[in-house]
């Protein structure tokens, strides 16, 4: 690994001399065992702690085969998927990596007792296998992280609604928290190059969540002018949300939980705010138990207050159980509630009545096509919209990173780095990043 991690950092290295490279047989990784899937039993959600399961060690390289590419892993992310993951809710992902096995000869590859986590990474492309043209080796390159096999009919419209749709690094093996990954090719997408290894790595999964769940025809449709109601708006997906909703002349209404995050949220340039620690939201008496529909009122109220006397157009639910009967109550008549993640709980509840009675739409929303995917990393390299990183970890520090996710002690994105030895390395456009240095960093050790 030092001799690949010499050619990367030595700015000289040519295509042909990362094609001669020796790879190695076996890599460093973060993994979970499945020797260890029942070791949480009996503990409530809370109470699982990802540094437990989460080990960090060397795993086989895996067979490259037609249509992939290795990558050495400059650096990556942590998203919640990867909680679930170390946490084994809602169910193991070792039956998704079995399934995915059965699939052909080339997938039983991901069928093994430990699951390579990670779906984000920013890195340089090592190998490619037949079939691949658009990448070569000694390119830089991030990844997103939807993985189809695109055979059937059904994704050739939309990728995301391919039969065989999956999550690298979730739903499938190999991904990208470790010192190699492997993807498809159809995975990569150029590396902005005014940002360091980390920055790049950070936005992948969630930057292009938010475009297709808000942006995309997909999903919100916003439009100029529009109410977005945007839950967590400083965290991984509400910090894009807002962003998107600035760019594209909406006004986010910011839901934030202390004036630390408001602070951020107006760094962004939004000017609407609700702190609900000061405000005491409390939606549910108890855990199976709504509140009256008077605090679902009094939120809409301070709704109104602030926007003088408009309601919500698209709100951008991500929390779920916790806050979606809120959400569809607020929303205006005939508007849109966009949902994706649910990671204060799966199992909604609302009154049906103010969504049928008023027209309102729930529109689900995942990931992103190959398309969204492509836009939302081209607004990146552009620096219209940009990184959200707060906090850099080492690949041996994943099982703390992953806790910070989990207990929702981290703002916007926690990144991990991979063969990275330090942080601020990998920036091919330092003009660039001058014009956009404070943004850039506008969540740096918050």
């Amino acid at each position: 690994m030092q001799n690949i991690l010499d050619a990367i950092q030595s700015g000289t290295a040519t295509s042909d001399d990362f094609a001669n490279l020796e790879l190695p047989d076996h890599y460093r990784a973060a993994y979970v065992s499945k020797d260890d899937v029942d070791m949480f039993e009996g503990l409530s959600t809370k109470e699982k702690d990802p540094r437990k399961s989460l080990h960090i060690g060397d795993v086989a390289l895996p067979e490259l085969g037609p249509g992939e590419a290795y990558v050495a892993v400059m650096a990556s992310a942590i998203n919640y998927n990867t909680v679930w993951t170390s946490i084994f809710e809602p169910v193991s992902t070792f039956g998704f990596l079995e399934r995915y096995g059965r699939v052909s000869e080339l997938t039983k590859r991901h069928d093994l007792p430990h699951h390579i986590v990670g779906s984000d990474l920013s890195g340089v492309v090592l190998k490619t296998g037949l079939g691949v043209n658009a990448w070569k080796p000694g390119d830089e390159v991030v990844a997103h992280c939807l993985s189809v096999e695109l055979e059937g009919p059904d994704g050739h419209n939309d990728s995301m609604l391919d039969t065989e749709q999956r999550i690298w690094g979730f739903e499938t093996n190999f991904g990208g928290l470790a010192h190699i990954a492997l993807v498809k090719s159809n995975q990569l997408m150029p590396k902005p190059d005014h940002l360091t290894w980390e920055e790049a790595a950070a936005p992948g999964l969630v930057n292009a969540t938010a475009y297709r769940q808000l942006v995309s025809a997909n999903g919100g449709n916003m439009k100029q002018g529009d109410n977005v109601l945007v839950w967590g708006a400083s965290g991984g997906l509400g910090g894009f949300a807002t962003q998107y909703v600035l760019n594209g002349g909406g006004t986010p209404i910011c839901v934030v939980s202390n004036e630390e995050k408001a602070a951020i949220a107006r760094s962004m340039g939004a000017e609407l705010i609700i702190n609900r620690s000061e405000e005491a939201y409390k939606f549910w008496n108890d855990e199976n138990t709504q509140q009256d529909p008077k605090e679902w009122k009094r939120f809409g109220a301070k709704i109104r207050e602030l926007t003088g006397g408009e309601d919500i157009d698209i709100v951008f639910e991500h929390p779920g159980r916790e806050t979606f009967g809120a959400s569809v109550f607020v929303t205006r008549k005939g508007g849109v509630i966009t949902t994706c993640a649910s990671t204060s709980g799966y199992m909604h509840e609302y009154d049906n009545r103010y969504l049928w009675m008023n027209l309102k739409r729930i529109i689900s929303s995942h990931f992103a096509n190959y398309r969204e995917s492509w836009e939302a990393n081209r607004l990146i390299a552009q620096g219209k919209i940009h990184p959200t990183l707060s906090k850099t970890y080492t690949l041996d520090e994943v099982g703390q990173a992953t806790l910070d996710v989990h207990k929702n002690a981290h703002q916007g994105k926690v990144g991990v780095l991979c063969l990275a030895p330090e942080e601020g390395l990998g920036v091919r456009n330092p003009e660039m990043r001058a014009k956009h240095e404070d943004a850039i960093n506008r969540f740096r050790g918050v």
